[in-house]
């Protein structure tokens, strides 16, 4: 399940793609995003510390994106904020960890499955830009305004 970490990491994010080549301060990215100021200044450190964001200090600083838009995948940013995509560690590469109770991983059905469930789902994240999410979204607002 998709985290509120995650949901908000992305909404900043998508915010920020939206601005590509401008500086946003917190509050603006807070505001755009529809996310919690004081939540949102953590989740823009850990994309900082983790490299998807910089920024700069002072008056006229804020947040951009460290690389573009069309590179940042959303597989990187969920597993950036919650760690895996797995729906169980045995199913995990990054986060691999044996299950408690199981007797052979490698005739476990469960795991099996849940090793299909996580290619399925990195499939489609890892291939899902935020710049595509920027589109997608655009164009469904103009929809819904015609």
């Amino acid at each position: 399940m998709l985290s509120m970490k995650s949901k908000y990491a992305i909404r900043a994010l998508m915010v920020l793609s939206a601005n590509e080549g401008k500086m946003l301060q917190s509050k603006t990215i807070a505001k755009e995003a529809d996310a919690p100021m004081k939540f949102l200044e953590s989740i823009l450190l850990d994309l900082k510390h983790h490299g998807l964001v910089e920024s700069k200090r002072g008056i006229f600083g804020g947040y951009y994106l460290k690389k573009p838009a069309k590179e940042i995948m959303l597989g990187e940013v969920i597993r950036t904020m919650d760690g895996m995509l797995a729906p169980i560690h045995c199913a995990s590469v990054n986060s691999y960890e044996k299950c408690d109770d199981c007797v052979d991983e490698n005739a476990c059905a469960i795991r099996h499955a849940m090793i299909e469930v996580r290619n399925a789902i990195s499939g489609v994240l890892d291939q899902k830009s935020l710049a595509e999410m920027v589109k997608t979204q655009v164009r469904k607002i103009k929809k819904q305004e015609v």
